[in-house]
C-alpha cells in the first residue's frame, strides 16, 4: 500500500499541474515537496492546500486506517463499515497507537520547524 507521500506525488502526477506552479503557490521549495513525496505521513493542511491548487479531494485517497492514527487525520472522519472485507493491518494497542501519535505529531512540528528555518535563512541570504 502506498503512503502518504507517494499518494499526493501521484496525484500531483496526474493533475498535470507542474510541481514549479505548486511550489510556487505554496511558497516552498523544489527540494522541500520532493521530501514531503517520501514522507510516509502529511500534515493535513499541506495536503489540502495542494489538494486546492490540482482540483483533488485527498480524502478518498486515505484509509480509514491512516485518517484516524496519522496526524493528516481531522475531526470529520467518518466511520465506514464495509462489509466482508478483512483487514490486512493489525490495529495498534491504545497505547502504541498513543505513543504512535505523539511521535508523529512531534516529527510534523519539527519538519515544520525547519522548513521556517530554511525559508527564514533564504530571506535573509537569499538563495545560493
Amino acid at each position: 500500500m502506498p503512503h502518504q507521500g507517494e499518494i499526493l506525488q501521484e496525484a500531483i502526477k496526474n493533475s498535470g499541474i507542474s510541481i514549479t506552479r505548486i511550489v510556487e503557490e505554496l511558497g516552498i521549495t523544489r527540494p522541500t515537496i520532493y521530501r514531503k513525496f517520501k514522507d510516509e505521513t502529511l500534515d493535513a493542511n499541506f495536503v489540502k492546500s495542494v489538494g486546492q491548487i490540482i482540483g483533488h479531494d485527498f480524502s478518498v485517497d486515505f484509509t480509514l486506517l491512516q485518517q484516524s492514527t496519522l496526524p493528516f487525520a481531522t475531526s470529520n472522519v467518518k466511520s465506514v463499515v464495509v462489509p466482508n472485507v478483512t483487514s490486512r493491518v493489525a490495529l495498534p494497542t491504545n497505547a502504541d497507537a498513543d505513543f504512535s501519535r505523539q511521535l508523529l505529531a512531534l516529527q510534523t512540528k519539527y519538519i515544520a520547524l525547519l522548513e521556517a528555518y530554511n525559508e527564514l535563512l533564504l530571506k535573509v541570504y537569499g538563495p545560493k
